[in-house]
């Protein structure tokens, strides 16, 4: 064979991978090191879990199509679990990551390769840790772009920054939640917010521990926003600059300018912000502070802060006048509705909102806080009248099992392990947002929802106003779901239906439930499995906010979940 003929063949053969590669996506590897690392904030020196020594963890980026293999290595004494929030895990189960839900956690010593491809997915989604509090210190970015040679449906960045909003707590966060199961009370609160790690210049011993972003004029940023706060929805804004938001649960939205905007714990959006024209001689804050309902319990009330500056100021930094964003009232629910309203499909033929029509199953779940005895006869604890703070689905405070919930059904041996018979509506009913109940008291199980494979769901959650109405950002695994209506008051099924959205509703993996009020979701449950759903504030999962979605196997190969991966940690 010629020179000539050998050099066509290699082009060929260049093609043919290149084709594979755009078409079927690239596998990216990952090591994950879970280690013990000394970090200082606010003059606090202690010891946290951290990935590789990072704090926030490291960035994990992929293009839809991409398949991911992370090894989890545990080189410390808590049990670790990982979870890739967002990630649909299309027949990938077993790499979903809570605890005791789809895997055992990892103990010392051992590791777990997650293993999964990103489907249908492009934009910013989290990763964290999905046992105990010890999210507080372990979760980075995920940011997913598109394949190659797709373009955004906006115009190309100047450039991409991820900005993740956390918690900072002096003390240890596992002692913090382990005090308050025992007392039944509230847990303490953070001590700061931060963003990309970082509380900011506005606490005492923090100046130098302040994230700044350089910008250059007239560029625009894609700014990849996630919130993985422990406990609080956080409103933000940069002074003297306008947000155009593209993108939420990494999912296109029709953009819309805002000054302000609302992200809740497990919430991604991604953002454009242009540039002034020319290198203003000043800097700005970039700020988040929380929204906070009127529940029971403190919060954390501060404020923290990064700085935008432009290159080329014609004074030294730190002799620019600062510039502070005007955010809304804590208790701003006003703005936080009108804000939610805003959100928006693309439904374009490229991005469709596939919204479930046809609906086979309709439930209506009570989402609240409530009470539970104390665990000890004779024994007062810290909550009402002495009880434990609780929080329920549909009365049901979830009791997580000793044994993987996706293990127990892929094996046939769910029985003793958990039960079938989840209620689809509430037991008893009452005036849901309006006077309480005498008793405050609820149930407790480990119950699930069984779904047939492709069920098309549709599901209400209503606030109740049991110890006070809150907001409650919930997530559901496994799946997107479309918002197809919110209201305040009690949910009116033969009213409030008629004025949902089924053309273009937002599509995401976490929603507020309303303070007050109440949130319908649309779903296709096409992926075999056990989901589970929970409240992202950490404590009212701590409390049993939770609850379990299993989704039979199809009639099909591509419809069932396959057996689990050798190195699945054991119980």
């Amino acid at each position: 064979m010629g020179a000539n003929s050998l050099l066509k063949c290699f082009r060929i053969l260049f093609l043919v991978l290149v084709a594979t590669q755009v078409d079927g996506g690239v596998t990216k590897h990952y090591t994950f090191d879970i280690k013990l690392e000394n970090v200082t904030r606010l003059c606090h020196t202690k010891s946290i879990v951290t990935v590789n020594g990072q704090f926030p963890g490291p960035r994990i980026v992929a293009r839809e199509g991409d398949t991911l293999l992370i090894k989890v290595v545990n080189h410390v004494q808590n049990n670790i679990s990982i979870h890739w929030h967002g990630i649909r895990q299309l027949q990938s189960g077993w790499a979903d990551g809570p605890a005791y839900v789809t895997q055992c956690p990892i103990q010392t010593g051992q590791s777990y390769v997650y293993n999964f491809t990103i489907t249908g997915q492009r934009g910013t989604l989290f990763w964290h840790a999905h046992i105990s509090w010890l999210r507080s210190t372990l979760y980075g970015p995920i940011i997913i772009l598109p394949k190659p040679n797709v373009p955004y449906p906006f115009a190309k960045p100047y450039k991409e920054v991820p900005i993740i909003f956390g918690e900072w707590f002096n003390t240890d966060t596992e002692a913090i939640i382990s005090q308050a199961l025992q007392t039944g009370g509230g847990p303490n609160v953070s001590d700061a917010y931060t963003i990309n790690g970082l509380p900011g210049l506005l606490y005492n011993c923090s100046t130098k521990d302040t994230f700044k972003l350089k910008v250059k004029p007239e560029k625009t940023y894609l700014l990849r926003l996630i919130n993985a706060a422990l406990n609080d929805e956080l409103f933000f804004s940069i002074a003297n600059h306008t947000l155009t938001i593209v993108d939420a649960d990494a999912v296109y939205v029709k953009p819309f300018e805002t000054d302000i905007l609302l992200i809740t714990p497990g919430q991604t959006t991604n953002v454009l912000l242009k540039t002034k024209p020319h290198s203003p001689n000043a800097t700005f804050l970039m700020a988040a502070r929380p929204y906070a309902t009127t529940g029971l319990g403190t919060f954390d009330n501060s404020t923290t802060a990064g700085i935008l500056h432009y290159e080329s100021t014609t004074k030294s930094s730190k002799n620019l006048p600062i510039f502070k964003p005007s955010l809304p009232p804590l208790n701003d629910t006003s703005f936080a509705t009108n804000f939610s309203k805003k959100l928006f499909s693309l439904a374009s033929a490229q991005y469709p909102a596939n919204v479930p029509n046809k609906i086979d199953k309709r439930f209506f779940f009570t989402v609240g806080l409530g009470t539970s005895p104390c665990d000890q006869q004779n024994q007062t604890c810290q909550g009402p009248n002495g009880t434990k703070l609780s929080a329920s689905i549909n009365n049901v405070s979830f009791i997580l099992p000793n044994t993987a919930l996706l293990q127990s059904h892929f094996f046939g041996q769910s029985n003793g392990i958990y039960d079938t018979d989840y209620p689809y509506s509430p037991t008893h009913w009452f005036n849901y947002t309006g006077n309480p109940p005498n008793n405050t008291m609820v149930g407790n199980g480990t119950k699930v929802m069984v779904l047939n494979f492709n069920t098309s769901v549709e599901l209400v959650m209503q606030d109740t106003s049991i110890l006070g109405a809150e907001s409650h950002p919930l997530h559901l695994h496994g799946f997107n779901f479309f918002i197809v209506g919110q209201g305040f008051g009690n949910f009116d099924p033969n009213k409030d239906p008629k004025s949902f959205n089924l053309v273009d509703p937002v599509e995401r993996n976490t929603v507020g439930v309303p303070s007050g009020g109440w949130v319908a979701i649309r779903f296709l449950a096409d992926n075999p499995g056990v989901w589970l759903m929970h409240c992202h504030l950490e404590v009212h999962t701590s409390w049993g906010l939770k609850m379990a979605w299993l989704v039979l196997d199809g009639k099909l190969p591509n419809q069932k979940l396959p057996p689990p991966p050798s190195d699945l940690p054991k119980c």
